[in-house]
């Protein structure tokens, strides 16, 4: 069919290229990068507080408003990557959009008069420094985001879509290196943000970026390239439009009737029959010629099939990213009002996010070097359990660690208010270690689910879905708070809400987590029916199938052959 790109890899013309030593530079690249966007993560609602002067609700939903358009702007990334530039290229487009950011965070920070005045409102910023603030907070959305949108897809490209282990290995430790990367930000960047000035950790997170880009930049030569193909997003409105055109036409009784272009050597996806209405954009009518926007393949039909299949999946698992933006925001704003000596030491409270972290950096290594051997035998799975169970094992720990969240709440409140005593602050490690647990299973789940499953010229698209599910989570985080607020506000006799009160003793925090725990409950049913309703995509290569064809068609004559060779001649017509 005319236009019809095909997505393909470049052929490997050294025996260097490929293969896990290729993804050192990614692995480089993401920890030296997360650095600074972890520490973010967990500090910048301090930032938004102290230093931009936002409320405590205010501060919370800016932080999850912005950590959830970058984790949506992955999405861009993906995109890119998939249709106009190779990933290397696109990692490090953004990479330079997102130094921009910290660069005009840097000025901010660094220079009072450039900050708002302290005001008592929801936010105090305006003007001319709304314009640095936001275009700032932007630019490192977009930097960060993109990045996040390439960077899996260009790392698992160095394997065979077939070498499944080593990619579900290549995924483990791609965690591994931003869980590493995390805890020297969350340690060492917001220990110096909160002591030596927000300029000097934006610096350090800028230095540490580039020198991460510089790394993915030096591994060129070392890559198996991908030559991007034509548009993704074209490609699925191809598909719809077709198939409105086409509604009122009667589908053939044999899938195989269905348009495909029968190429040696092009990777095609078996007819499967979920979403059967889509298969009308495939129905090539007798005496017309294929053309684009008139008819489209089995193969890219299936595509489109792929991509619905997968949104229950996405959706089902938002709610736990919408658990983790608590984590990083009100409970931040818990551990400031808790005892945060250590020894001698004063801990900054952006820093307890290191639990997680710390469980992550021991569990990861164990989970890829003893636990999936123990259940490769065990189940017989070559990744030790499907990535689909994985993810229902994090959604579980979620809700655990909610309700654990709402009971050392209100432990730290009822030591607060009545006895007048700060608990520690690592109280809040039982419910963070049990998220870091979680956060294992799931991220790694689905960004392995997202790039098996994925068609091959959608893999950065479909990698970039995992991210997606974190952005939805945190938007979806500031609707609940945006809802709590209204409702409870409009129930209680002093018409404040859970979480509206600047005084945070005042607050029913532990209502809200266990709010959010009952959902969670509710929502890992919801997603075991989904999980159980996917089917796994099957990829057959066209030179595959016509061997196959081929094989059963000799067969067939051969054991035609010998019948015949059983039947007297003269009982032969």
């Amino acid at each position: 069919m005319e236009g019809d790109r095909q997505f393909v890899y470049q052929p490997i013309q050294r025996p260097r290229e490929g293969g896990f030593r290729a993804t050192l530079f990614v692995f480089g690249l993401m920890l030296l990068d997360n650095i600074g966007f972890v520490a973010n993560m967990a500090s910048l609602v301090l930032y938004f507080m102290n230093v931009m002067h936002f409320s405590i609700s205010g501060s919370a939903n800016t932080l999850t408003n912005y950590l959830g358009t970058a984790f949506l702007l992955t999405l861009v990334g993906g995109l890119i990557s998939d249709s106009y530039m190779s990933r290397l290229n696109t990692c490090l487009l953004f990479g330079g959009i997102e130094l921009l950011g910290y660069l005009l965070l840097i000025i901010q920070s660094h220079y009072p008069e450039l900050q708002p005045e302290v005001c008592g409102k929801y936010s105090c910023v305006d003007g001319t420094k709304a314009l640095l603030f936001y275009a700032s907070i932007c630019f490192a959305a977009l930097g960060g985001g993109g990045l996040r949108g390439s960077a899996p897809a260009l790392g698992a490209d160095q394997f065979d879509p077939k070498q499944t282990k080593e990619i579900a290995s290549f995924f483990n430790w791609f965690l591994f290196s931003i869980t590493v990367g995390a805890s020297i930000g969350v340690t060492v960047v917001v220990w110096v943000s909160t002591n030596k000035g927000w300029d000097n950790g934006f610096i350090i997170s800028m230095v540490c970026s580039f020198i991460g880009f510089c790394s993915v930049a030096v591994g060129k030569p070392y890559y198996r390239a991908r030559v991007p193909g034509e548009s993704v997003l074209l490609r699925v409105l191809e598909v719809l439009v077709v198939t409105i055109k086409n509604l009122k036409v009667e589908l053939p009784q044999n899938s195989r009737d269905l348009y495909e272009i029968d190429d040696m050597g092009r990777e095609r996806i078996r007819h499967s029959y979920q979403f059967r209405v889509l298969d009308k954009a495939a129905i090539l009518p007798e005496g017309t010629t294929p053309k684009k926007w008139k008819v489209c393949t089995v193969t890219q039909v299936e595509e489109v099939k792929i991509l619905t299949r997968m949104m229950p999946i996405l959706l089902s698992t938002t709610l736990m990213n919408t658990c983790l933006a608590q984590l990083q925001t009100f409970s931040i704003q818990q551990g400031s009002l808790m005892n945060t000596k250590l020894g001698n030491f004063n801990v900054p409270a952006a820093s307890i996010p290191i639990i997680p972290l710390f469980f992550m950096s021991l569990l990861i290594p164990l989970y890829e070097i003893l636990l999936v051997p123990l259940l490769r035998k065990l189940t017989g799975h070559p990744n030790g359990i499907t990535h689909l169970q994985r993810v229902g094992v994090g959604l579980v720990l979620s809700a655990i660690c909610m309700t654990l969240a709402g009971i050392i709440e209100l432990k730290r409140k009822n030591a607060f208010v009545d006895h007048n005593t700060r608990i520690s602050l690592f109280w809040l490690s039982f419910h963070f270690a049990v998220f870091g647990i979680a956060d294992m299973f799931t991220l790694v789940g689905l960004l392995e689910f997202f790039y098996s499953e994925a068609p091959p010229r959608m893999r950065s698209l479909s990698t970039s879905f995992s991210f997606l599910s974190l952005s939805i989570g945190y938007y979806l985080s500031s609707v609940f708070v945006e809802i709590i607020n209204s409702v409870t506000g409009k129930l209680s006799s002093n018409n404040v809400g859970w979480l509206e009160d600047m005084d945070m003793n005042k607050n029913h925090l532990e209502r809200f987590y266990w709010f959010l725990a009952v959902i969670s409950v509710l929502n890992f049913g919801n997603y075991i029916f989904w999980a159980n309703w996917y089917k796994y995509k099957k990829d057959v290569p066209v030179d595959r199938q016509k061997l196959m064809d081929q094989s059963f068609s000799d067969a067939s004559m051969r054991f035609t052959a010998k019948i015949d060779d059983l039947i007297p001649p003269s009982n032969k017509i």
